[in-house]
């Protein structure tokens, strides 16, 4: 497959709120079943039939058949290749630094408590 072709099915899959949160449900819930994912949504399962194709196509999502069931697993492999295209070990390290401040400071901006995963006082990941 095209490196190129490949991507640009990746953020069009991603351009979508409600294929972004049906990669979030699926990814918090492996092997979901298609029906179980329709019910989190005010549309009909069809049109959710159509946003699984998508990310399907765009290869974010993997399915099974399991009888008469399909289940549903995220993969975040071509999430990873397009990480893995424009950063570098040093410049992944840093982003991984300051993200971890960034959802720190939403964190306590909220008044939610620290997750316990970064020490606001030395800057260092447990």
């Amino acid at each position: 497959m095209n490196m190129n072709r490949d991507m640009d099915a990746v953020f069009q899959a991603l351009a979508n709120e409600h294929r972004r949160r049906m990669l979030d449900i699926v990814k918090d819930q492996p092997g979901l079943a298609v029906g179980l994912l329709a019910s989190h949504f005010d549309v009909s399962r069809i049109a959710v039939m159509k946003h699984l194709n998508v990310l399907e196509s765009a290869g974010l999502v993997i399915s099974e058949k399991e009888g008469r069931t399909r289940r549903l697993y995220f993969n975040a492999t071509p999430i990873q290749m397009i990480h893995d295209r424009w950063t570098t070990q040093y410049s992944a390290y840093w982003a991984g630094n300051l993200t971890r401040i960034k959802y720190l400071a939403e964190a306590r901006a909220q008044g939610l408590p620290d997750s316990g995963n970064f020490k606001a006082s030395k800057g260092k990941t447990k």
